[in-house]
């Protein structure tokens, strides 16, 4: 029963029924009173209309043995100022609802004069012959030849000379109202269930073919998550909805996912690989300096070291920097870093005025030391460094005199472990990481790290930072 209500298909029909319920009887309840206020309505003015009628006559010097009081089967009473009965219906047996329970012409009945509505008519102060314009009504019920039946009375004031005021009551049954209002609550106890039966049954088809799609990207997504298989793709349906939106979010995500965990793969092995050789190299000096001590190249020990040393920096920034690390916002001059970074490096001319951006000042002068160690790699003779503002842009330009970067190859530079220079010695030319490490630094900071030829030839990198605020 949890599982059953648990599931959206579930909630959307009870909630479609309940909602719809609701409104039924909220609308019969409404059709129902306003029938049952309609024909009382009617029922009053028939009521009233024949009280009239047999007020009308005894304005006009009528006798009571002379009124037409059978007509229709309607009960009828006359009572005068002292509450005694002078006229009724002939096949009148029972009354109740008019304050005089007799049914048959005579001495005073006791409760007359008891019921508010008689009250106001009798107020009411009239010329002789003038029926009075107030028309009270009560409810009640009454038996007419053995047939009892439920009534809508009106009473109607009346002056008679030589009689005083008369007051005289009419009855209308509510045979019609009561049979239409219970036929109405019979075709809503038969309707209502049904319709709330159809409109479960198309909500629940209707949400299970809406849901179907949805069952199909999770179906398929438990299958990738149990086969580990990530190029697999869920399923798009041919519509233009939203469930067709998430199967192509979920593929998107499951592209980048791929991506990522292909370039997490690819990085461990790229890492070992890189790993092992200063650690064979260091390792075979260690162990021939152990059996020959005369042999020990200290120096070459020193050199595996400093460069294991730096590679492991490098892999432990990626890392960070793959984990989300975010940069410090902090204030800081852009040009104090560069001068900094250039400063006792041969062959390197710097020209930086003083410029601010926020972020790492640690990591931007690692951007810088690794775009001047790549560019005095390949540079013939000069290194050129330029710091200049371009809107809210600070743009730094690092350009050298060398062969340069081929116009294809651009992008491919700042993918890690990358060298393209594959006749360089591993100790000239180091992992491969340095422009990796410094793009991904740039586009944490918010900017861009690019490469471009350089106006005199050779190869020009250019980092653009926003600047700070």
């Amino acid at each position: 029963m949890r599982r059953l209500f648990g599931s959206v298909r579930s909630r959307a029909t009870l909630g479609a029924t309940l909602v719809v319920a609701v409104a039924l009887i909220a609308a019969g309840a409404a059709v129902t009173l306003s029938l049952r206020s309609n024909l009382s309505g009617q029922a009053s003015t028939q009521a009233e209309r024949a009280a009239r009628s047999v007020a009308a006559d005894l304005a006009g010097g009528q006798a009571y043995d002379q009124l037409s009081l059978d007509d229709d089967d309607r009960p009828v009473q006359v009572v005068d100022e002292t509450g005694t009965l002078v006229a009724a219906s002939e096949e009148l047996e029972r009354i109740s609802g008019t304050g005089v329970d007799a049914v048959r012409p005579g001495a005073p009945t006791a409760g007359v004069g008891d019921d508010d509505d008689d009250d106001e008519a009798d107020d009411e102060s009239l010329e002789p012959g003038e029926i009075g314009e107030a028309t009270t009504f009560s409810d009640g019920s009454a038996t007419i030849d053995g047939d009892s039946e439920d009534y809508r009375f009106a009473a109607v004031t009346v002056e008679v000379p030589d009689k005083g005021t008369l007051t005289v009551y009419a009855g209308e049954p509510l045979a019609a109202e009561q049979s239409a209002v219970r036929t109405a609550s019979t075709v809503m106890l038969i309707g209502f269930p049904l319709l709330l039966a159809v409109v479960a049954a198309v909500t629940w088809r209707v949400t299970r073919r809406a849901l179907r799609p949805v069952e199909g990207i999770r179906s398929e997504m438990a299958a990738i998550t149990a086969s580990e298989d990530l190029t697999r793709r869920v399923p798009v349906p041919d519509t233009h909805d939203e469930v067709a939106g998430l199967a192509r979010t979920t593929n998107e995500t499951l592209a980048a996912l791929e991506l990522s965990v292909e370039r997490q793969r690819r990085f461990v092995a790229d890492a070992s690989h890189e790993l092992r050789s200063p650690i064979a190299s260091l390792r075979t000096q260690l162990e021939v300096g152990a059996a020959h001590p005369e042999l020990l190249d200290v120096a070459g020990a020193v050199e595996d070291t400093v460069r294991l040393q730096r590679l492991a920096a490098d892999l432990l920034l990626l890392a960070r920097l793959d984990a989300g690390e975010r940069p410090a916002d902090t204030r800081l001059d852009l040009g104090a870093v560069v001068r900094e970074e250039a400063a006792g490096r041969a062959g390197v001319t710097v020209d930086a005025p003083t410029v601010e951006v926020t972020g790492s000042r640690g990591q931007l002068a690692r951007v810088l030391a690794n775009l001047l160690d790549n560019a005095q790699r390949h540079a013939r003779e000069r290194v050129t460094v330029t710091l200049r503002t371009d809107g809210a842009w600070a743009v730094v330009e690092v350009a050298d005199d060398g062969p340069g970067v081929p116009a294809d190859q651009r992008e491919r530079i700042f993918e890690r472990f990358v060298r393209l220079d594959d006749a360089r010695t591993r100790d000239d030319g180091g992992a491969g990481l340095g422009l990796a490490i410094a793009r991904d630094v740039a586009v944490r900071h918010g900017g861009t790290l690019t490469a471009r030829e350089a106006p005199g030839g050779g190869a020009l990198f250019e980092l653009r930072l926003p600047g700070a605020p």
